[in-house]
């Protein structure tokens, strides 16, 4: 070939569709636009099959075909002689145009039509520059290797997991430069995400929710493969993603509990990460800019390595935590009777699905509901303000599964939710699987009645 195919990788990022020029039978010309061209090796390109068109039946007769494709940065123009092998319908490459695919259908509301039937793969016979300035670079913006080395050594001394996910995406900003990202964790039920920490943004968003197959994160979750959007897609709305909600109305009051999903409202680039211990999917990873073409195939693979060390460090971490309670500290001065200063704090608790309630202000639902449902309730009754995460374990009320409870990541979410929804009650940790619950104003409990 007279240019190699690793150095037009830019052209492959979708931010200039491609063209495909084939021939009937009859010799009739047939030129259609393509929406990506996927970078396979140095001697492979793979084309999504989508549709039963006029493009297809000419590959299927003479296989032979000529793409197009431009790099959007420089303008220059790269024709590639490509020879059609084979059509793939499972694999790993299969898998990740899928989701990608995927993942900008879910946002258009367009699944049913962007359906990836399979993924043709085309040899490269040749590869000709047909104008522009085919030695423009883009400057780099960070040295991706030394972010990589000093991410990997800041995280391992970690102690904790609420400092690792704080840590991990001030490493992102400081070392790559990425202002804007997000860590989710999986639900055990594999049904869905919820944020525990985000930066960048006016609002943190942790406890927020996500589908598994739901936009970008969601496709990236199930499918186990990274996805990068390089360019902004029309009618592409991260942030107001669709989703299930539960909704109750008390006393006049509608009460919605969905907490607003953190990001831009108009990313230009994404790139979602699945964080993954061998088949075991821990969470997601999730960066973005306003800038289009932010995320390069550089910071993909770095970020890939990135969340790799990540997810073993949660797992550590995790498994350290399942280890016996260090010995009680000397009993706190601070009274554990209920506190009687000030107005009193209606709480209220549903139990369809242990959504909470600061007077008639949203909480949190789900198993995070039910942990705190249940320290308020130990607290007012029983006058107790110190907790192990062994008793949390043990209580089948909580629902807690008997593998990966992920209840760590779920105390962080819930001290983090209180602390920016409801300051008079703190979740204080006191050592190793240890807390204390702090109370300053005096509550009132309320079981709602079913609806």
């Amino acid at each position: 070939m007279t240019l190699s195919l690793r150095s037009l990788r830019r052209c492959f990022e979708g931010a200039v569709p491609a063209t495909i020029a084939t021939c009937a039978a009859d010799g009739m010309p047939n030129v259609a636009k393509l929406s990506h061209v996927h970078f396979v090796d140095d001697g492979h390109v793979a084309l999504s099959y989508q549709f039963f068109n006029k493009t297809r039946e000419n590959i299927l007769l003479n296989h032979r075909a000529t793409v197009e494709v431009v790099d959007p940065v420089s303008a220059a123009h790269f024709c590639l002689q490509v020879e059609y092998l084979r059509t793939e319908t499972a694999g790993p490459l299969f898998a990740y145009m899928k989701a990608r695919l995927a993942a900008i259908a879910s946002h258009s509301g367009m699944s049913k039509v962007f359906r990836l039937l399979g993924s043709d793969i085309y040899r490269v016979l040749d590869v000709v520059a047909v104008s522009g300035d085919v030695d423009a670079d883009i400057p780099p913006r960070a040295n991706l290797l030394s972010g990589l080395r000093a991410c990997q050594a800041v995280l391992a001394g970690c102690a904790d997991l609420a400092h690792l996910l704080d840590t991990m995406l001030e490493g992102l900003e400081r070392h790559w430069d990425i202002c804007h990202s997000m860590l989710l964790m999986a639900d055990p039920d594999g049904k869905r995400l919820y944020t525990v920490a985000s930066r960048g943004y006016a609002e943190s968003g942790v406890g927020s929710e996500m589908c598994m197959g739901e936009g970008i994160v969601g496709v990236a979750a199930g499918e186990r493969t990274p996805i990068r959007i390089g360019y902004a897609v029309q009618e592409y709305r991260y942030s107001h993603a669709t989703r299930e909600r539960f909704a109750a109305s008390v006393d006049g009051y509608a009460l919605e509990t969905e907490i607003p999903f953190p990001g831009l409202a108009e990313a230009g680039s994404q790139l979602a990460v699945p964080l993954l211990l061998g088949e075991r999917l821990l969470g997601v990873l999730l960066v973005e800019s306003a800038e289009e073409q932010r995320f390069t195939f550089e910071d993909e693979d770095a970020l890939v390595i990135l969340a790799g060390h990540l997810a073993m460090c949660i797992d550590y971490l995790s498994r350290s935590a399942d280890l016996p309670p260090e010995p009680a500290a000397p009993a706190s001065s601070r009274p554990t009777a209920a506190a009687s200063q000030g107005t009193p704090v209606l709480i209220r608790h549903f139990p369809a699905d242990h959504s909470v309630f600061v007077d008639n202000d949203y909480l949190i639902k789900g198993v995070a509901g039910a942990i705190i449902w249940k320290l308020l309730r130990e607290y007012i009754d029983a006058g107790r303000a110190e907790f192990t995460n062994r008793e949390l374990r043990l209580d089948p009320t909580l629902g807690l599964p008997d593998i990966t409870d992920n209840l760590d990541a779920r105390l962080i979410l819930l001290q983090r939710r209180l602390a920016e929804r409801c300051s008079f009650i703190a979740i204080e940790k006191t050592g190793r699987g240890r807390f204390r619950l702090n109370v300053s104003r005096p509550l009132q409990l309320s079981v709602a009645a079913p609806l």
